[in-house]
């Protein structure tokens, strides 16, 4: 792994077709290539509308198989400018069996593997379990041309375990990509990943929509950014209100250096954790 990577976000609104949407992006992704940036992940379900603010059987037409007609778009992108991809969708295994999924493509295009996001929700605007099963490939740690990439997909990120399991795998770029809206998670967005790059002492990347959801109108609020293992963010957040690419170089002797002064993982207590209190 070279000691400094330069990593990309995409935050987008919804253009109102998948087609546009995905060109969309496209663009955005190149744009990034252009600067220089060697790994990118884009956001929550990132070729729809986030749907799930309704409970509404429509919205299955969007699901697709992984690997399938979008990965394979994506893989050449990644071919293309040499990136690796990590690709959130909503995946379809067959009729009735659906996932809320990201898919993690290395720089010559190789389709590495999925992560199926572990934690559903099910509360106002956020109807997920009508649309989703729980994730059942635990928390896989990729191994790409960057070095060992992670993904923990929005509601994940209120669950530290998670977390930790990424750590532990191996994990020293974890990507979250997120559909969070304005008025319920705003003050958890500012700490939650900060806190969760100090705790397992790897970088995270912060990933958020942006605009108007089309079913219930409610607003996303951008504001993605990357953050390293002292929890300090990394050059500016992006827009509240626009599109976005935010591409950042990520230090990654920081990990090392850190992990030597703060020894999180060699004081681990394992052996306590699940243990019966002792009276």
């Amino acid at each position: 792994m070279s000691a400094t990577i330069r990593a990309a976000l995409v935050q987008a609104e919804w253009t109102g077709d998948q087609e546009s949407m995905i060109e969309k992006q496209i663009g955005h992704a190149r744009t990034a290539a252009e600067q220089g940036a060697r790994v990118l992940c884009f956001q929550e379900i990132f070729s729809t509308p986030y749907f799930c603010a309704v409970q509404d059987k429509q919205y299955f037409s969007y699901a697709e198989t992984m690997p399938g007609p979008t990965t394979e778009r994506m893989a050449e992108l990644a071919r293309e400018t040499s990136m690796v991809l990590v690709v959130p969708m909503f995946e379809m295994v067959d009729e009735g069996t659906y996932y809320n999924t990201a898919a993690v493509i290395d720089a010559d295009g190789t389709f590495l593997g999925k992560y199926r996001k572990n934690h559903i929700p099910q509360v106002q605007g956020f109807w997920e379990k009508f649309y989703f099963r729980p994730g059942n490939l635990g928390y896989p740690v990729f191994d790409t041309a960057v070095g060992k990439v992670g993904v923990y997909i929005c509601y994940d990120r209120h669950f530290p375990e998670g977390w930790r399991e990424l750590g532990l795998g191996g994990a020293k770029i974890v990507f979250n990509p997120s559909a969070t809206t304005r008025g319920h998670s705003e003050y958890l967005w500012q700490l939650e990943q900060p806190a969760a790059a100090v705790a397992n002492e790897f970088f995270v990347g912060a990933i958020n929509r942006v605009g108007t959801d089309p079913s219930e109108g409610t607003m996303f609020y951008g504001s993605s950014y990357f953050v390293d293992p002292r929890a300090r963010v990394i050059g500016d957040v992006a827009s509240d209100l626009s599109d976005e690419v935010v591409v950042r170089d990520l230090d990654m002797s920081m990990i090392e250096e850190t992990r030597n002064y703060w020894q999180f993982y060699r004081d681990r207590r394992p052996d306590t954790y699940l243990a019966t209190p002792q009276t």
